[in-house]
């Protein structure tokens, strides 16, 4: 999904950010991890979805991954565009980028790689016209075809205007386009949900889906890290909280 138009406020110091309007905890419709993957098993972003961190010791190697995060203020959104980080959903992306330059566009690729009984446009075997989504945010399962298309959007789970406000402002073009199209940095999920998140960082809003909570702050981090983008501080300490014991 491309960046909600305006920045929500920041929670710095508060107790954990509400669930967003959606389902949360027990009263998340639990469809299972569906074929996702551990994020800590899958640090190019390349195998689907996030699947839950539960094992003590994939906990610990959460801990560990997410301590490696520097951390800094959050910078202002002056001159923030999402347009800066390429047209969406390019498919002329850095060639070191993961699906990039392979014939089909960002979003379509993001699909295929998370969705589950797929059917395609007559003809093609890119455009995606119908899928089953273990939605990792909300625990759902969406059956979604195409004629209802944001009901499933494609989320930067590190936001493109957090980016810019972390330092991603100074960046080169195909940088800014990398980190708007790697697959490390993309999921699809409920649209709703989604559009709840606009351009928060963990600290002020988390997936309504509490087991994937520890999985998501680990896919922060990953982004964080392989782009040398800090976090703020209040955001780290969410992060880490999430996969305590």
């Amino acid at each position: 999904m491309m960046v909600a138009g305006s920045a929500l406020a920041g929670c710095e110091g508060l107790a954990p950010p509400a669930d967003g309007g959606g389902p949360s905890g027990s009263g998340v419709p639990t469809a299972g991890d569906g074929r996702a993957a551990n994020p800590l098993d899958n640090p190019d972003g390349t195998k689907p979805g996030l699947a839950a961190i539960t094992s003590t010791e994939d906990k610990a190697r959460a801990r560990a991954l997410i301590e490696k995060v520097e951390t800094k203020g959050r910078g202002p959104r002056t001159g923030y565009e999402r347009d800066k980080f390429g047209y969406a959903w390019m498919d002329s992306a850095p060639a070191d980028v993961p699906f990039a330059r392979n014939g089909c566009d960002s979003r379509n690729d993001l699909l295929k790689r998370d969705g589950e009984d797929l059917r395609f446009r007559s003809g093609s075997d890119c455009v995606v016209m119908a899928l089953t989504l273990h939605d990792p945010y909300t625990g759902k399962v969406i059956e979604w075809t195409k004629s209802r298309a944001t009901e499933v959007q494609i989320d930067h789970v590190m936001p493109l205007s957090y980016d810019w406000q972390m330092g991603a402002s100074r960046w080169t073009e195909d940088k800014r386009e990398a980190i708007a199209n790697d697959p490390l940095n993309l999921v699809p999920v409920d649209g709703r949900t989604n559009s709840s998140k606009g351009d928060s960082g963990p600290a002020s809003w988390l997936p309504p889906n509490k087991r994937i909570r520890c999985a998501y702050s680990v896919r922060f981090a990953q982004v964080s890290l392989k782009y040398e983008l800090p976090v703020t501080a209040a955001d780290k300490r969410m992060m880490l909280e999430q996969c305590g014991d």
